[in-house]
């Protein structure tokens, strides 16, 4: 009767803190799906083709598409041929943004995607795995009287994918290829109020540069950026979740330093978790609005992969720590075989991203996509890190099972126990289910937004309300990840309190019988967790 309302209360009491975070965890979304605006915006740009005519006297090297200050254009390549203009001469200019708008810091990058018109002519057809040379600028200016300032300067290579779905005739004379989208420049800052982009296409018959690559007709541009008032509602959220992750991390550490014994490893990884997860939550992208800082995309980055590493150590830690009949506990270097895997994806995800995003900082058009020896050691390093991942969620589908084999084998040793260490043994039991539980439903809450952010088209009606799906999966990920890290360390705190110790020290007492230590983490007598403090006030109630 009395393990009946232990039990009672105790489920109770925890169903009052889940019901609590579960409220959170519904505004997180709400917050996204109602409030913030689409995460990002495509913008389409149309190149003008603009005629250098700097040997004629022309005062500066940048071709405005429009403007007071225009370049000379031409309405298409015939017009070209017919006034003898060669192909050198020519530049595609692309102001950004279009007209009477200006960009924003709020819109925190760029990304921009590229296409070829390409028509096919039976004297100029496109060959086969094509390539194509761009000479490409990059300028900004904040006010349309300043002089254009230049960013970037890069002579870049692309690989065209190109297919005709007619037969190549005479008929056929004046059709486009199908061309696929290219990757062609990303910035991490928005730094300026306007960009200029100027493309030229140098042909050099003698070194086979841009021979065969079709009739270019028009180039287009898709650019995407992130929205303002997404970017507030984001730097909103990491405001305001950073002093709460600090203040339990700060009341967490306060309880485990009133322990007598020093903190075990479970509770250190729990606490680095902790960091990691600040780390994330710091909001420093205030400062990229009032600086240029390009970097923020790849600090970013290396700051969602820590988090991501800790997780994936915590989990196997957490598992190997409740094993029962395990002998290396409480050392990382237990681990070695189950982190390790963890380690070397982490570090190969890394290097793939500071050969993208980092050289990027110095070369906004350079991807490392567009070569074949930068694709395939891009593949190798995705393909190692897909290898690891494998690795480490075997190890950990393997530890799961023998932990819950275990409990289920030793469970019927719990009646024979003293009452006051039978409840702390059910506690453990019940907490280890109960995260895994937690952990399954984020893991797969995760996955369902993320299959349903892909697969709509972004925004759901109902009526007058219209629901952003893509930033209800983005800000309530984010926050379900910080409440899943809040609730680890809120449960797994041990109190420096006593609740009784049964009347005597021999009632805690338990004979040969009796042992049966599910983990090294926190013993009754050096202070129990929340979970099992519940439940023991719940008892004296």
């Amino acid at each position: 009767m009395a393990g009946a309302i232990i039990e009672n209360m105790s489920t109770r009491k925890l169903c009052i803190v889940g019901g609590i975070l579960l409220v959170f965890q519904v505004i997180a979304f709400l917050v996204g799906g109602l409030i913030a605006p689409s995460p990002t915006t495509a913008v389409p740009y149309m190149s003008v083709k603009c005629i250098d005519v700097r040997k004629n006297h022309h005062k500066t090297k940048w071709l405005m598409p429009w403007g007071p200050n225009h370049c000379e254009k031409l309405k298409d390549f015939d017009e070209a041929v017919s006034r003898q203009i060669e192909a050198n001469d020519i530049v595609f200019a692309v102001h950004i943004p279009l007209p009477s708008k200006e960009m924003s810091p709020w819109f925190q990058f760029m990304l921009f995607i590229i296409q070829l018109d390409i028509a096919f002519k039976m004297d100029n057809d496109l060959k086969e795995n094509a390539e194509i040379t761009l000479d490409v600028s990059l300028a900004y200016r904040d006010n349309t009287f300043d002089d254009w300032k230049e960013i970037a300067h890069a002579i870049e290579i692309r690989k065209l994918k190109c297919t005709f779905g007619s037969p190549k005739t005479l008929e056929s004379e004046g059709r486009h290829y199908d061309c696929d989208f290219l990757p062609f420049m990303e910035i991490g800052s928005v730094a300026h109020k306007y960009y200029l982009i100027n493309i030229r296409l140098p042909v050099n018959e003698r070194k086979g540069i841009n021979v065969g690559i079709g009739e270019i007709k028009d180039i287009r541009l898709v650019g995407i950026h992130q929205n303002g008032g997404f970017t507030k509602v984001w730097f909103a959220m990491k405001t305001f979740l950073t002093p709460s992750i600090l203040i339990i991390m700060v009341w967490y550490w306060r309880r485990i330093t009133l322990m007598t014994r020093a903190p075990v490893l479970l509770e250190k990884v729990i606490f680095a978790l902790g960091i990691s997860m600040t780390f994330i939550n710091i909001p420093v992208e205030w400062f990229s609005i009032g600086f240029d800082w390009t970097w923020m995309l790849l600090f970013g980055d290396i700051r969602q992969g820590i988090f991501y590493a800790m997780l994936l150590s915590f989990w196997i830690i957490f598992c190997g720590e409740h094993m029962m009949d395990q002998n290396e506990r409480n050392r990382l270097s237990g681990y070695w075989k189950q982190v390790g895997p963890i380690a070397v994806g982490s570090f190969c995800l890394f290097i793939f991203d500071m050969c993208e995003r980092g050289v990027q900082l110095k070369n906004p058009f350079y991807s490392i996509w567009t070569t074949e020896v930068g694709t395939e050691l891009a593949m190798a390093f995705i393909i190692v890190a897909g290898i690891c991942l494998c690795l480490y969620f075997l190890f950990l589908c393997f530890m799961v099972f023998q932990v819950f084999r275990n409990i289920s084998g030793k469970q019927s040793s719990l009646p024979a126990m003293s009452k006051a260490r039978r409840l702390h043994y059910e506690g453990l039991i019940f907490r280890f289910k109960f995260l895994m539980l937690i952990t399954l439903a984020c893991a797969a809450m995760t996955v369902i937004f993320f299959i349903v952010s892909q697969v709509t088209e972004g925004h759901w009606k109902w009526g007058d309300l219209t629901i952003q799906v893509n930033s209800a999966f983005f800000t309530g990920i984010y926050g379900m990840w910080n409440l899943y890290v809040f609730a680890l360390m809120f449960l797994y705190a041990p109190s420096h309190k006593s609740y009784g110790e049964d009347k005597s020290n021999g009632d805690l007492g338990v004979n040969s019988g009796e042992e049966l230590q599910l983990t090294t983490t926190i013993t009754h007598v050096d202070g129990p967790t929340e979970v099992y403090k519940l439940a023991r006030k719940g008892a004296q109630e």
